[in-house]
């Protein structure tokens, strides 16, 4: 990791250049970043050192970002033009990219969130391997809150995640660093998990398109499955062409993951109209035994979504699923898999309250009840799935709420974190349980400025559906064209500074 020992001079310098030299380059995304290395119109490093400067300019301000590598970032867009010159293609050699702070990076901790001094891992997950192997160059690791619980992405192991729209508000978490990173253009796209939403949430509240992969489809290896099969890695991009070449890249199985699904391309579903669909709009939401209702904005903004797909020539009609207990089996899945992450941090006293508090339920509920709700989900999967007898595509909001304040959930006990989280975000976690794909899409924003979303929903290994489809949406809304600060909400709007900086230290 390398930052300057005066982070404010640093800064100060970089944002000067960000406005002078790197903007342009970081509007032409993944796709059009890759095509022009491929025709020589610039180089790796250019890339690379344009987004080290955005990535210093805004950390004090949105703080995205838990470690930058910004030496071995150089290092890697040297080797990547080397090969560019002797004519080596791949997908995504030499472009920068940022993966969050639960994946391994060699030579890099992964602190998930936590405070304390983790050592540096020895060795890539297999999903910064792949990325390595279509000829990335790995930026840094983004922000998380601790152990990717809630969404929302502060903590005291470095500050609060703001979100470029409105600095006042969270980009959503768990993968909220990630989220802010590619909607201020720091980066073109990210990888993020997604155990509850966590991909889709944060992509929601940020105007991105968020994909929550089929189990599997994206290796969570050293872990076979990652938090009792509810969480996946995602990816997360301004656009639906963006996702599908990072999804292409970070996919493939290592031989030991638990789940292993047939190889798909996403690249070219994307590029392909789909036939016409009958979607099924639904608004209801799976029993939690916890107060939500959803917001008017967000309903209205997900029933124009309703109606634009109706003018693409799809049929759409209101049918809910039939979630049935299905939040009986998410707790000891959850609560056990942040049981056992907590068993790595170095110092458990450093621990947030709310997660020691989880780490006793998962205690409670890791033998018998974990048992009985893995062996649950093979039924709820063909309940729920009833629907796709009928229909194609499950359409939902993403949250019920537009996005939290910094702070909302601040300081509360545990309980009192998990009923406000789940009534701002009870639409999500359900397809974590099924292990099924889902895309989030733009939405539009609220009166205030802020971005909403909307979930398209599939059965297992339906990501070629739900690419197509919300490509042909994007085609019709080109959401791609409205950023914070341009065509829509002022990206400086609120107030506050981000807590930390990327080492961890005060700003």
């Amino acid at each position: 990791m390398s930052q300057s020992s005066d982070p404010a001079t640093a800064a100060a310098s970089a944002r000067s250049a960000f406005r002078s030299a790197a903007e342009p380059v970081s509007d032409c995304g993944l796709v059009g970043m890759a095509a022009a290395l491929a025709e020589g119109s610039v180089s790796a490093r250019q890339l690379t050192e344009q987004a080290l400067l955005r990535i210093a300019a805004a950390q004090p301000d949105l703080n995205a970002f838990r470690t930058v590598r910004a030496e071995a970032a150089l290092a890697e867009a040297d080797a990547a033009d080397r090969r560019l010159a002797a004519g080596e293609r791949l997908p995504l050699l030499g472009v920068p990219l940022a993966v969050k702070d639960d994946m391994d990076v060699a030579g890099e901790p992964t602190a998930f969130g936590c405070a304390g001094s983790f050592a540096p891992k020895t060795a890539d997950s297999e999903a910064v391997r792949r990325l390595r192997a279509a000829g990335a160059v790995i930026v840094g690791k983004t922000q998380t809150p601790e152990l990717g619980q809630w969404p929302f992405t502060e903590g005291g192991a470095f500050g609060a995640t703001r979100n470029p729209w409105n600095r006042s508000y969270t980009p959503g978490g768990s993968s909220g660093g990630s989220a802010a990173a590619v909607a201020a253009g720091l980066v073109p796209a990210a990888l993020g998990s997604d155990g509850a939403g966590s991909v889709r949430i944060p992509a929601a509240w940020t105007h991105l398109v968020g994909v929550k992969p089929q189990r599997g489809r994206i290796s969570t290896w050293p872990e076979p499955e990652s938090f009792n099969g509810l969480t996946v890695n995602g990816v997360l991009a301004r656009t639906v062409a963006d996702a599908a070449l990072l999804l292409d890249a970070a996919s493939g199985a290592h031989p030991e993951d638990l789940h292993r699904p047939a190889r798909i391309c996403a690249v070219e579903a994307a590029r392909r109209t789909p036939r016409r669909l009958r979607i099924a709009l639904s608004f209801a939401m799976a029993f939690t035994a916890t107060p939500k209702s959803l917001d008017p904005e967000v309903r209205s903004a997900v029933e124009r979504l309703a109606a634009r797909l109706e003018s693409l020539g799809h049929e759409v009609i209101a049918e809910d699923p039939r979630y049935g207990p299905i939040g009986l089996t998410f707790v000891p899945r959850a609560t056990s898999g942040v049981r056992d992450w907590a068993e790595r941090a170095p110092d458990p006293a450093l621990l947030d309250p709310r997660t020691r508090e989880a780490v006793r339920t998962g205690r409670l509920l890791g033998g018998l009840p974990l048992r009985v709700s893995r062996r649950a989900e093979a039924l709820l999967r063909r309940r729920v799935g009833e629907i796709f007898g009928r229909f194609d595509v499950v359409l939902t909001p993403t949250t019920a709420t537009p996005p939290l304040r910094i702070g909302a959930l601040a300081g509360m006990g545990a309980m009192a974190t998990d009923r406000a989280m789940t009534a701002a975000c009870p639409y999500a976690w359900t397809w974590n349980v099924l292990g099924w794909p889902g895309v989030n899409i733009p939405a539009g924003l609220t009166d205030d400025g802020l971005p909403m979303g909307a979930q398209l929903l599939g059965p297992a290994d339906s990501e070629p559906l739900l690419l197509a489809l919300a490509a042909q949406v994007e085609a019709a809304e080109d959401w791609a064209a409205r950023r914070p600060g341009r065509g829509g909400a002022a990206g400086a709007a609120g107030t506050g500074r981000a807590g930390r900086n990327a080492e961890g230290g005060p700003p």
